[in-house]
């Protein structure tokens, strides 16, 4: 049997900050985002969300860095790491252009303690 990993219930959350993460804390801010729970067939609940982000500099993260995860504060202690996340964003490359990015977990996210989050926005270097 598979293991239920979304503890919410269906609907549209907004989210209070999001951003990718590589490991060398590198990070690219996720605006105006928000998650979208719903069921599949087999009745387990899933997770997308969207946001808007420059594809430029999301190109030059991933440049740099093979693996990046998605940070999700949802406020209050609902902070998670969305470790190697599908993500499709618009293909405008210019420097000062917006687009919508989508994303979803590729593997059940996990929960980051409210002190594990603080040591990680310390160390942030946004691009």
């Amino acid at each position: 049997m598979i293991k239920q990993w979304v503890p919410f219930d269906e609907g549209e959350y907004i989210v209070v900050r999001a951003f990718l993460l590589a490991p060398d804390y590198q990070a690219l801010e996720i605006e105006k985002s928000f998650i979208e729970v719903w069921k599949d067939r087999q009745g387990m609940r899933q997770v997308k969300g969207s946001g808007m982000i420059s594809p430029f500099l999301m190109v030059e993260l991933h440049e740099e860095h093979e693996h990046i995860d998605l940070i999700i504060d949802l406020g209050g202690e609902f902070r998670y790491r969305m470790q190697k996340p599908e993500l499709q964003a618009g293909k405008v490359f210019s420097p000062d252009v917006s687009s919508r990015l989508q994303f979803s977990p590729s593997l059940p996210w996990e929960q980051i303690s409210e002190k594990d989050f603080r040591d990680m926005a310390e160390n942030l270097k946004f691009l």
